[in-house]
């Protein structure tokens, strides 16, 4: 569990899956992100158990969820994904809409790398974001990420920005 000044940041559970249906059907992460196919909660159930649970079991890191200290809702996730496309562990994040523009993505994604370079030792970490998504690069951009190509995850899939840190940059 991590904590900032303003959230606690701790695994999913499946008595998430309501909040997992709200945010992977919202419109700009089904823009930004994908469409995940969710459509009910047993869905939701299915992707947490084969998605973040599953990810905790394998590598002890996965997207975890992102609870408003004051209150406890969850308002989003911010996490590490070993995605086998990709050489490094990459970040990701993505946020309710009632949540957005208030540095809680950037609050989260800080602590998130402070724990993926000191406790987990990781020395490089990488993301990647729909081009559109201007918001999201320039956060990547503000925590010290470089931009360094163009990626697609599967022969199909649109091209994606996909980012760099080094752990011997500090953490923005």
């Amino acid at each position: 569990m991590l904590h900032t000044d303003r959230l606690t940041i701790e695994p999913l559970t499946l008595d998430d899956a309501p909040f997992i249906l709200a945010l992977v059907n919202d419109p700009d992460f089904i823009a930004n992100i994908a469409d995940r196919g969710i459509r009910d909660e047993v869905g939701a159930r299915r992707y947490l158990e084969e998605g973040p649970l599953a990810s905790y079991r394998e590598h002890g890191f996965g997207l975890w969820a992102m609870r408003q200290r004051a209150g406890g809702d969850t308002i989003g996730i911010c996490g590490l994904v070993r995605r086998p496309v990709l050489d490094n562990v990459d970040i990701g994040y993505a946020l309710l809409p009632q949540a957005r523009g208030q540095g809680l993505a950037r609050e989260a994604a800080q602590a998130v790398l402070q724990y993926a370079s000191t406790t987990l030792g990781l020395p490089r970490l990488v993301a990647i974001v729909a081009p559109p998504n201007a918001a999201s690069r320039a956060l990547l951009e503000s925590l010290g990420f470089r931009h360094e190509r163009m990626v697609q995850l599967t022969p199909d899939d649109k091209e994606l920005c996909l980012y760099g840190w080094e752990a011997s940059e500090p953490v923005a």
